[in-house]
């Protein structure tokens, strides 16, 4: 069983979902990252997604696509934030983390290269977010060869169809983006999001985690109530935004942040929440 499996049903038996927070690795510097790392995990993190910095983030918004540039500007490559991951792992074996990127720097590292160097710096899984289910077999063999899971993004206009052609790929988990657009845009839609999530359910046997659009504890209980991890990348990577000039205080400042996001959640989870047999 992966380490992303084992955390899901470890969370699921206690009724629990997961808080996943993102950071763009290297941002606002390289020394930042693993510090962070621990700091989140502390204030209640349960995975960590990790976004690996590329010239074109065409996923993402603004906030993301500057941090990109902040970490990018530090020289930050795909072989720097395998060496972070390596370097949290000193102190953290039991924490998954989850490399979000593009398709880009894996291709230049090489796919045989990229899933050998991941698995042995102790990544858990990737998300790549331009890589179509159809298009990834060498990929995704290579990356289950060496105990790595492939998550993958499901939109709110995918089709049964598309789900369930997902489903036969997508191992760990599935993140469902919750709203139209790139990240940190527009409003949820809880009502929304709960027929969705219930729809992905009827097509996929994994835990399936929201993200897009989740900025503070309310939006972060809402979810809480129909999705088994509360994904969370915009609203943190703006505040590190914030203490850029200042680093030495992004630890504590992002622990608090969500230290909130985990007792809104907790909450949630109290009133029968929690778990993926919902």
């Amino acid at each position: 069983m992966s380490r992303i499996a084992a955390r899901f049903e470890q969370l699921a038996g206690r009724g629990r979902t997961a808080l996943v927070p993102f950071v763009t690795a290297g941002d606002p510097n390289p020394e930042v990252t693993v510090p962070l790392m621990h700091a989140m995990v502390a204030a209640g993190a349960d995975l960590i997604e990790l976004g690996v910095p590329f010239s074109d983030p065409m996923a993402d918004g603004p906030v993301i696509q500057r941090a990109t540039e902040r970490a990018l500007a530090r020289g930050v490559s795909l072989t720097q934030v395998l060496e972070m991951v390596r370097a949290f792992r000193a102190q953290d074996q039991d924490t998954p983390v989850v490399l979000m990127g593009y398709l880009n720097p894996i291709e230049v590292m090489g796919y045989a290269s990229f899933s050998e160097q991941a698995g042995a710096a102790g990544v858990d899984g990737a998300l790549i977010v331009d890589l179509p289910p159809e298009e990834g077999h060498d990929l995704i063999t290579m990356m289950r060869d060496q105990g790595l899971d492939l998550v993958n993004l499901i939109a709110p206009t995918s089709t049964e169809a598309r789900i369930a052609k997902i489903g036969q790929v997508a191992s760990g988990f599935v993140y469902y983006v919750s709203i139209k657009g790139v990240t940190g845009a527009a409003h949820l839609d809880a009502s929304t999001i709960a027929d969705k999530v219930g729809e992905i359910r009827a097509q996929i046997r994994l835990p399936v985690g929201v993200g897009f659009g989740i900025k503070d504890a309310e939006t972060a209980g809402q979810v809480a109530r129909v999705a088994d991890a509360v994904i969370v990348g915009s609203a943190i990577v703006g505040r590190i935004e914030s203490l850029a000039d200042t680093p030495e205080r992004i630890p504590e400042s992002i622990a608090e942040f969500l230290g909130g996001l985990r007792a809104a959640i907790d909450v949630a989870d109290g009133v029968g929440h929690g778990s993926t047999s919902r």
